[in-house]
């Protein structure tokens, strides 16, 4: 594990003059359990935080530069205010450019500043780490300078730096979760409205697992953006018939009236978005009520709905979920992320995990990849911290389901 204080004060030459004030921040990963492919600017998620974290070092510099170190690798980069665009070689870095972006938009003095960075979310499995540095990276940010801004602002105008350097359009939700999350909590975001409500976990005695796949994901993005597409035409289609201005204000009655005008793509995909909402708000329900069984049901009728309607889903990662759908004591299990291979989370009891990984074994022998195992609990949001006393876990640990493998994070890319 990394002591990132003592690398940080170490790697900037100040580890022997404590007078130098370091802020340290961490920011979560996180999951949307539903309604991730619902519709791009007007959707509901239910999502939360989970218990991986990007940390951050801070401190700042006597010139005006801006110095980058991600401890996993052992690797630096550096850039200017004139240098924060996206730049192709900068990699990993331009997710740091986004948070000190955030604050000269807002009318801040931004001097130089010194950052080192670790962190334990897996990558590509569709748990936002690059959503996380730029969080943690902001939280820091905002701490040394003071800003007073509340959380949805926060989280707006941290996704409009995003934008704006990448050239992208990303889901305020990610930021939100990151920002706003409480520990053992679900959070419904109704991105029409810019309402978010929390709604407690009844699954104290469950288990949060995250099987990856590992299936490579080929042309995985331009797929995503053709069901996007799809599903704006869809709202096209219905808005031409019925009064409405999202999904949210239609039903499935009103698709099925209107069904001779759509192609049968844009139907498919209409119909998944429109029945989404519906379980979202019904997996609500079930959770306050801790009515389980129910909100299991819920969960495997969304994904056969992203695998029957939406069609993103692909044979190893429906094997994987009937893995878990034939345990009874199961309370659901889904694919997550953009699909197309990725991630799969079960929840299920803490007594049965054993006899669920046992039920993967075969998934390498049949589909030819071993399936990576996390276990994750739902986690609170961003935060300033003191200097860890204990080392932050900086080095992801995996479980397949024969052993125990470790590996080097942030390499290359982030995930979102």
């Amino acid at each position: 594990m990394l002591d990132i204080g003592q690398i940080h004060r170490k790697e900037y030459e100040i580890d022997r003059d404590r007078s130098v004030p370091v802020v340290f921040a961490e920011s979560p990963g996180r999951i949307h359990f539903l309604g991730e492919q619902g519709e791009p600017e007007s959707g509901l998620y239910l999502s939360a935080a989970v218990d991986r974290f990007i940390h951050v070092a801070l401190s700042q510099r006597k010139d005006n530069s801006f110095r980058f170190y991600a401890a996993n690798i052992d690797e630096r980069k550096r850039s200017t205010v004139a240098g924060l665009k996206y730049r192709r070689e900068d990699r990993w870095a331009n997710y740091l450019k986004p948070a000190i972006s955030l604050f000269i938009e807002l009318g801040y003095t931004v001097k130089g500043l010194n950052f080192t960075f670790c962190g334990d979310i897996p990558q590509n499995i569709g748990l936002a780490s690059s959503v996380a540095i730029e969080t943690a990276v902001a939280a820091a940010i905002r701490n040394l300078l003071n800003v007073q801004i509340n959380d949805m602002d926060f989280a707006r105008k941290l996704k409009d730096a995003h934008e704006k350097i990448f050239g992208n359009s990303v889901s305020l939700a990610d930021y939100l979760v990151c920002i706003m999350a409480r520990k053992d909590h679900f959070i419904l975001f109704d991105s029409s409205l810019n309402d978010v409500k929390l709604v407690k976990s009844p699954f104290a005695n469950f288990r949060f697992m995250l099987v990856d796949s590992r299936v490579p994901r080929m042309g995985a993005e331009k797929e995503t953006s053709s069901r996007k597409e799809d599903v704006l035409k869809g709202l096209e289609l219905l808005s031409q018939k019925h009064e409405g201005s999202g999904y949210k204000d239609y039903a499935s009655n009103d698709l099925l009236e209107v069904i001779g005008s759509f192609p049968e793509q844009i139907r498919r995909r209409s119909l998944h978005v429109v029945e989404e909402i519906r379980r979202i708000t019904d997996a609500v329900d079930s959770l306050e009520r801790a009515d389980l069984a129910s909100f299991a049901k819920i969960i495997y009728h969304s994904h056969e709905s992203l695998r029957d309607l939406y069609e993103i889903s692909c044979p190893e990662i429906d094997w994987l979920v009937k893995r878990a759908q034939e345990i009874e004591g199961a309370a659901g299990s889904r694919m997550t992320g953009i699909g197309f291979g990725g991630c799969t989370y079960t929840i299920i009891r803490r007594e049965l995990v054993d006899e669920y990984k046992r039920r993967l074994e075969d998934y390498e022998r049949i589909f030819g990849f071993r399936p990576v195992i996390y276990e994750v609990k739902l986690a609170s949001k961003a935060r300033i911290i003191s200097e860890p006393a204990e080392k932050p876990q900086c080095n992801v640990t995996t479980t397949t389901v024969s052993g125990t493998v470790r590996k080097r994070a942030y390499a290359n890319t982030a995930d979102k």
